[in-house]
């Protein structure tokens, strides 16, 4: 059986992730992502109102011309997580290909929410849920079996895709951490990775995640970053002051902690902004996390400033608003704050709290930099990176190279310059750069079986 793969998004930059594997006569999409930072850099810019091309051309989502050059029919498309670099585009993509989605619940229900946001397209495609664990059979032969692989990531219900063919199976590695004591949700499923390399013929290719290969070591669990907020906290609980906290939205397990550890210095939580109502109220929903009946979630702008308004009159000293806004993003809760913009005032001495890390991306950090800096003119005090990363530092791409045993490795999620410590370590592994480690490009083909 002939084993195609396009590296279609995301070989080339953090974001709009986009990769499709055929085998024989059958074809699956790992993932239809966008790529924020092209957006952020363009004024006012509306996506859901773009055609697709003009988006493309913008590099916001993945040219996904080069599906044409790929003899064959998609049968599923498989975002592996519910981040926008993963599933951003699918709302502007997916119409082209008649084949369902196919995620985790908690993805789903994101996916869903995306479609619906956004009708320019009119997505249509079936929606299809399958946990991780299971696994279904691909296309009409029988021979292709696609299964879920639980991982931890810095967001919930993530999983590792394999798609199991009789020449090997297929491992699409990106975005995970090797987490044994998450906060929320089960560890990492090694054992089941370790199968997987023993099994048949073994895997003839993983496409991994290389965002942290120049970082020694292991990256720490998210026990690590929960511990490391509930010092911090802890040790404000005595000032009477304003206290504000921000942090990844889809970051379900932080801002579980932000709450409870709110409570705990004995003030009322409250999360603000639209990201952080969507992502926190869909996981309550979906009984992935059981907040207090009390946690208010808003939103909508005049929602946002009517609590301001209330936590003014009612005290700033009672309340702990969790806000959107970790990477300075111009339109965000804690930008506004910063400019003034909100009812909610800061004084000197007020302490923000970014349990988040700057996304290693130019635009990301001009952000961020100037939203600290205004907030430092407002007179607050920053805390800063009570964080752990959600990618494998090269403690863990030694672990996963030694449980899977690949034939083949493409490296992926970086730019031509962040490949290079991932490459060195593959080839202290054995590997050989043009032979069977394929350091490429967006849009290229790759034929490992013919």
């Amino acid at each position: 059986m002939e084993i195609e793969i396009a590296t279609i998004g995301g070989y080339e930059e953090v974001g709009r992730q986009m990769t499709a594997v055929r085998a024989g006569d059958d074809v699956v999409i790992f993932d239809m992502g966008l790529n924020l930072s092209q957006v952020l850099i363009h004024d006012n810019v509306e996506t859901e109102r773009m055609h697709s091309l003009d988006l493309i051309d913008m590099g916001a989502i993945p040219d996904d011309r080069v599906m044409s050059d790929l003899e064959g029919d998609v049968k599923a498309i498989v975002p592996t997580h519910g981040h926008l670099d993963h599933i951003g585009a699918i709302s502007k993509l997916a119409h082209r290909y008649n084949a369902p989605v196919v995620a985790t619940p908690f993805t789903i229900e994101l996916v869903k929410q995306q479609i619906e946001g956004e009708q320019k397209f009119g997505v249509e495609n079936d929606l299809v849920k399958m946990d991780a664990g299971e696994t279904m059979s691909i296309g009409d032969s029988g021979a292709v079996d696609l299964e879920f692989v639980n991982v931890t990531h810095s967001i919930i219900d993530a999983i590792n895709p394999v798609l199991h063919t009789p020449e090997g199976a297929v491992v699409y590695g990106l975005d995970k951490r090797m987490d044994h004591t998450p906060v929320i949700g089960d560890p990492i499923d090694m054992d089941r990775f370790r199968e997987i390399g023993r099994e048949g013929e073994g895997v003839l290719c993983y496409i991994e995640d290389c965002t942290n290969a120049n970082k020694k070591g292991r990256t720490p669990s998210e026990n690590v970053a929960r511990e490391h907020l509930r010092d911090v906290l802890y040790s404000m609980e005595d000032y009477d002051g304003g206290i504000v906290a921000t942090t990844f939205s889809s970051h379900i397990s932080r801002v579980t902690s932000l709450v409870e550890f709110a409570k705990d210095i004995g003030r009322q939580p409250v999360l603000l902004g639209r990201s952080m109502e969507k992502y926190s109220g869909t996981a309550e929903r979906l009984d992935f996390v059981d907040f207090p009946d009390d946690l208010g979630m808003f939103g909508h702008r005049k929602s946002v400033d009517r609590t301001f308004k209330r936590i003014m009159n009612e005290g700033k000293e009672n309340y702990l608003p969790v806000v959107t806004g970790h990477q300075g993003e111009p339109r965000a809760m804690l930008t506004r704050m910063a400019r003034g913009e909100t009812p909610y005032e800061l004084d000197d001495g007020d302490k923000v709290v970014f349990s988040a890390r700057v996304i290693p991306e130019p635009t990301n950090e001009g952000q961020r930099y100037q939203a600290e800096k205004l907030l430092g003119m407002q007179g607050a005090r920053v805390y800063d990176d009570i964080h752990v990363s959600g990618h494998l530092n090269q403690e863990g791409h030694y672990e996963m190279l030694d449980a899977l045993q690949p034939q083949h490795i493409i490296p992926a999620h970086q730019d031509m310059s962040g490949y290079s410590s991932y490459v060195n370590l593959c080839e202290s592994e054995g590997y050989k750069l043009g032979r069977d480690l394929h350091v490429t490009r967006n849009g290229n083909l790759i034929q490992l079986v013919d």
